[in-house]
């Protein structure tokens, strides 16, 4: 369990990692990253989750 903050706005998180908003909206939608939202919007995403994704992207390519 992470001590930090662990909930970004999906542009901020995408910013940490230099990748694209879209691809992590796409993790979002796939089930793959821990979302909150907001009037039907993704407000927040997961850190956590989202780093192990980028972990897995940069292994396959």
């Amino acid at each position: 369990m992470s001590l930090g903050k662990t909930w970004f706005t999906p542009k901020d998180a995408a910013s940490m990692f230099g990748i694209e908003e879209s691809l992590v909206l796409e993790w979002v939608e796939e089930g793959l990253v821990r979302c909150e939202r907001l009037d039907g919007e993704v407000a927040q995403v997961n850190l956590d989750d989202l780093k192990l994704e980028v972990e897995a992207f940069l292994k396959n390519n």
